[in-house]
Protein backbone atom coordinates (compact mmCIF):
# COMPACT_ATOMS: atom_id res chain seq x y z
CA UNK A 1 0.00 0.00 0.00
CA UNK A 2 1.50 3.63 -0.85
CA UNK A 3 0.04 6.63 0.29
CA UNK A 4 -3.92 6.03 1.24
CA UNK A 5 -5.58 9.25 0.69
CA UNK A 6 -8.55 9.53 2.75
CA UNK A 7 -11.57 11.30 1.40
CA UNK A 8 -12.77 14.75 3.15
CA UNK A 9 -16.54 16.08 3.70
CA UNK A 10 -18.90 15.72 5.71
CA UNK A 11 -21.25 12.59 5.95
CA UNK A 12 -25.10 12.55 7.33
CA UNK A 13 -25.99 9.27 9.63
CA UNK A 14 -28.90 7.90 8.18
CA UNK A 15 -31.13 5.42 10.63
CA UNK A 16 -30.42 2.31 11.15
CA UNK A 17 -33.12 -0.78 10.75
CA UNK A 18 -32.79 -3.60 12.57
CA UNK A 19 -33.66 -7.48 11.33
CA UNK A 20 -34.64 -9.39 13.92
CA UNK A 21 -32.88 -12.53 14.79
CA UNK A 22 -32.64 -15.33 17.13
CA UNK A 23 -29.21 -14.10 18.85
CA UNK A 24 -28.89 -10.11 17.87
CA UNK A 25 -29.31 -8.07 15.30
CA UNK A 26 -28.36 -7.73 11.81
CA UNK A 27 -27.79 -4.07 9.95
CA UNK A 28 -27.21 -2.99 6.36
CA UNK A 29 -24.86 -0.50 7.36
CA UNK A 30 -25.21 3.03 4.84
CA UNK A 31 -23.34 3.23 1.93
CA UNK A 32 -20.04 5.00 2.55
CA UNK A 33 -20.21 8.01 0.79
CA UNK A 34 -18.09 8.23 -2.69
CA UNK A 35 -19.15 11.57 -3.88
CA UNK A 36 -15.88 12.69 -3.43
CA UNK A 37 -14.04 11.64 -6.26
CA UNK A 38 -10.24 12.29 -7.11
CA UNK A 39 -10.02 15.02 -9.90
CA UNK A 40 -7.27 13.17 -11.68
CA UNK A 41 -9.58 10.26 -12.61
CA UNK A 42 -10.32 7.29 -11.09
CA UNK A 43 -7.88 4.12 -12.21
CA UNK A 44 -9.39 0.28 -12.69
CA UNK A 45 -8.42 -3.04 -11.23
CA UNK A 46 -4.35 -3.25 -11.81
CA UNK A 47 -3.96 -5.76 -14.42
CA UNK A 48 -1.51 -9.49 -13.56
CA UNK A 49 1.72 -9.54 -15.21
CA UNK A 50 0.17 -13.46 -15.10
CA UNK A 51 3.93 -14.71 -15.38
CA UNK A 52 2.99 -18.31 -14.61
CA UNK A 53 0.63 -19.21 -17.06
CA UNK A 54 3.08 -17.25 -19.53
CA UNK A 55 5.73 -19.18 -18.31
CA UNK A 56 3.78 -21.97 -19.57
CA UNK A 57 2.90 -21.82 -22.52
CA UNK A 58 6.20 -20.58 -23.45
CA UNK A 59 7.73 -23.49 -22.01
CA UNK A 60 5.76 -25.76 -24.04
CA UNK A 61 5.99 -24.06 -26.93
CA UNK A 62 9.51 -24.19 -26.86
CA UNK A 63 9.28 -28.11 -26.51
CA UNK A 64 7.12 -28.58 -28.87
CA UNK A 65 8.88 -26.63 -31.89
CA UNK A 66 12.12 -27.36 -30.34
CA UNK A 67 11.03 -31.32 -31.33
CA UNK A 68 9.75 -30.82 -34.38
CA UNK A 69 12.99 -28.22 -35.53
CA UNK A 70 15.19 -31.21 -34.69
CA UNK A 71 13.08 -33.78 -36.48
CA UNK A 72 12.84 -31.28 -40.07
CA UNK A 73 16.75 -30.82 -39.32
CA UNK A 74 17.60 -34.94 -39.18
CA UNK A 75 15.22 -35.48 -42.09
CA UNK A 76 16.94 -32.82 -44.51
CA UNK A 77 20.48 -34.23 -43.59
CA UNK A 78 18.92 -38.08 -44.75
CA UNK A 79 18.35 -39.32 -41.42
CA UNK A 80 14.59 -41.08 -40.78
CA UNK A 81 12.29 -39.04 -39.37
CA UNK A 82 11.26 -39.95 -35.80
CA UNK A 83 9.03 -42.68 -34.89
CA UNK A 84 6.36 -40.54 -33.12
CA UNK A 85 6.36 -37.95 -35.73
CA UNK A 86 5.65 -40.79 -38.26
CA UNK A 87 2.69 -42.08 -36.39
CA UNK A 88 1.71 -38.64 -35.88
CA UNK A 89 1.28 -38.06 -39.58
CA UNK A 90 -0.34 -41.33 -40.02
CA UNK A 91 -2.78 -40.73 -37.30
CA UNK A 92 -3.77 -37.46 -38.42
CA UNK A 93 -4.52 -39.17 -41.66
CA UNK A 94 -6.36 -42.04 -41.15
CA UNK A 95 -8.59 -40.87 -38.11
CA UNK A 96 -11.94 -39.43 -39.28
CA UNK A 97 -12.83 -36.16 -37.57
CA UNK A 98 -15.37 -37.43 -35.85
CA UNK A 99 -12.87 -40.17 -33.90
CA UNK A 100 -13.55 -39.66 -30.23
CA UNK A 101 -9.59 -38.34 -29.97
CA UNK A 102 -9.99 -36.43 -32.34
CA UNK A 103 -13.01 -34.65 -30.75
CA UNK A 104 -10.99 -34.53 -27.24
CA UNK A 105 -8.18 -33.32 -28.56
CA UNK A 106 -10.23 -30.42 -30.24
CA UNK A 107 -11.77 -29.66 -26.87
CA UNK A 108 -8.66 -29.53 -25.04
CA UNK A 109 -7.16 -27.09 -27.38
CA UNK A 110 -10.10 -25.18 -27.49
CA UNK A 111 -10.28 -24.72 -24.28
CA UNK A 112 -6.72 -23.90 -23.52
CA UNK A 113 -7.39 -21.38 -26.27
CA UNK A 114 -10.09 -19.55 -24.78
CA UNK A 115 -8.64 -19.67 -20.95
CA UNK A 116 -5.62 -17.47 -22.91
CA UNK A 117 -7.71 -15.55 -24.55
CA UNK A 118 -9.87 -15.15 -20.99
CA UNK A 119 -5.93 -14.12 -19.45
CA UNK A 120 -5.82 -11.67 -22.49
CA UNK A 121 -8.71 -9.82 -21.89
CA UNK A 122 -9.11 -9.31 -18.00
CA UNK A 123 -7.40 -7.54 -15.23
CA UNK A 124 -6.63 -10.38 -13.01
CA UNK A 125 -5.21 -9.13 -9.42
CA UNK A 126 -8.78 -9.22 -7.54
CA UNK A 127 -7.22 -9.18 -4.41
CA UNK A 128 -6.08 -5.58 -4.76
CA UNK A 129 -8.39 -2.44 -5.00
CA UNK A 130 -7.46 0.35 -6.76
CA UNK A 131 -7.40 3.63 -4.77
CA UNK A 132 -7.74 6.89 -6.18
CA UNK A 133 -5.57 9.00 -8.14
CA UNK A 134 -4.70 12.09 -6.97
CA UNK A 135 -1.17 12.34 -9.37
CA UNK A 136 -1.62 11.19 -12.98
CA UNK A 137 1.57 9.36 -12.94
CA UNK A 138 1.31 7.22 -9.89
CA UNK A 139 -1.14 4.72 -8.92
CA UNK A 140 -1.43 2.67 -5.75
CA UNK A 141 -3.33 -0.37 -4.46
CA UNK A 142 -4.37 -1.88 -1.19
CA UNK A 143 -4.51 -5.41 -0.84
CA UNK A 144 -8.11 -6.67 0.71
CA UNK A 145 -6.12 -8.88 3.60
CA UNK A 146 -4.79 -5.31 4.58
CA UNK A 147 -7.82 -3.70 4.19
CA UNK A 148 -9.79 -6.61 6.09
CA UNK A 149 -6.89 -6.22 9.10
CA UNK A 150 -7.38 -2.85 8.96
CA UNK A 151 -11.49 -3.19 9.79
CA UNK A 152 -10.82 -5.65 12.55
CA UNK A 153 -8.69 -3.92 14.51
CA UNK A 154 -10.98 -0.57 14.17
CA UNK A 155 -13.62 -2.64 14.89
CA UNK A 156 -12.02 -4.21 18.22
CA UNK A 157 -11.18 -0.71 19.51
CA UNK A 158 -14.75 -0.08 19.64
CA UNK A 159 -16.43 -0.57 23.43
CA UNK A 160 -18.37 -3.92 24.04
CA UNK A 161 -16.94 -5.83 21.00
CA UNK A 162 -15.70 -9.53 22.03
CA UNK A 163 -13.95 -10.73 18.87
CA UNK A 164 -14.38 -9.58 15.00
CA UNK A 165 -14.42 -11.46 11.81
CA UNK A 166 -14.04 -9.80 8.78
CA UNK A 167 -14.33 -11.22 5.19
CA UNK A 168 -13.46 -8.29 2.69
CA UNK A 169 -14.47 -8.68 -0.86
CA UNK A 170 -14.36 -6.45 -4.08
CA UNK A 171 -17.66 -4.73 -3.72
CA UNK A 172 -18.43 -5.39 0.13
CA UNK A 173 -17.36 -6.00 3.02
CA UNK A 174 -19.09 -8.51 5.60
CA UNK A 175 -18.20 -7.51 9.42
CA UNK A 176 -19.42 -9.88 12.28
CA UNK A 177 -19.20 -9.00 15.63
CA UNK A 178 -19.71 -10.06 18.77
CA UNK A 179 -20.78 -8.14 21.64
CA UNK A 180 -20.75 -8.91 25.31
CA UNK A 181 -21.58 -6.19 27.76
CA UNK A 182 -23.36 -3.48 26.21
CA UNK A 183 -26.39 -3.80 24.11
CA UNK A 184 -26.03 -5.07 20.37
CA UNK A 185 -27.74 -1.80 19.16
CA UNK A 186 -25.21 0.47 20.99
CA UNK A 187 -22.54 -1.63 19.32
CA UNK A 188 -23.86 -1.63 15.81
CA UNK A 189 -24.20 2.47 15.93
CA UNK A 190 -20.25 2.67 16.86
CA UNK A 191 -19.77 -0.08 14.25
CA UNK A 192 -21.03 1.73 12.10
CA UNK A 193 -19.69 5.07 11.86
CA UNK A 194 -16.15 3.76 12.99
CA UNK A 195 -15.94 1.03 10.13
CA UNK A 196 -17.63 3.48 7.80
CA UNK A 197 -14.63 6.16 8.35
CA UNK A 198 -12.42 3.64 8.39
CA UNK A 199 -13.66 2.45 4.97
CA UNK A 200 -13.38 6.38 3.65
CA UNK A 201 -9.91 6.39 5.41
CA UNK A 202 -8.91 3.76 2.32
CA UNK A 203 -9.25 6.05 -0.30
CA UNK A 204 -10.39 3.88 -2.68
CA UNK A 205 -12.18 4.33 -5.80
CA UNK A 206 -14.86 2.17 -5.35
CA UNK A 207 -15.46 2.06 -1.43
CA UNK A 208 -17.02 -1.41 -0.61
CA UNK A 209 -20.34 -1.66 1.35
CA UNK A 210 -20.58 -2.43 4.93
CA UNK A 211 -22.76 -5.43 5.91
CA UNK A 212 -22.30 -5.37 9.55
CA UNK A 213 -23.78 -7.73 11.88
CA UNK A 214 -23.90 -8.18 16.12
CA UNK A 215 -24.58 -10.98 18.07
CA UNK A 216 -24.66 -12.10 21.32
CA UNK A 217 -21.86 -14.34 22.45
CA UNK A 218 -23.69 -18.34 22.55
CA UNK A 219 -23.79 -19.28 26.18
CA UNK A 220 -22.77 -22.52 27.05
CA UNK A 221 -24.63 -25.37 29.03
Amino acid sequence: MSEPQGSEGTTQRLPVIEKETGTGGEYEAPPVPAGERAEAGDSGRFWSARRVPAGIVALLLLVVAGAFLYDVAAVRADRDALAWRRDLARQLAERPLDDTWVLVGAGVAAALGLWLIALAVTPGLRAVLPMRRTHPDVRAGLHREAAAMVLRDRAMEVAGVQSVRVRMRRTRADVRAVSHFREPDDVQADLDATLADAVRGFGLTRPPTLSVRVTRPVRKG
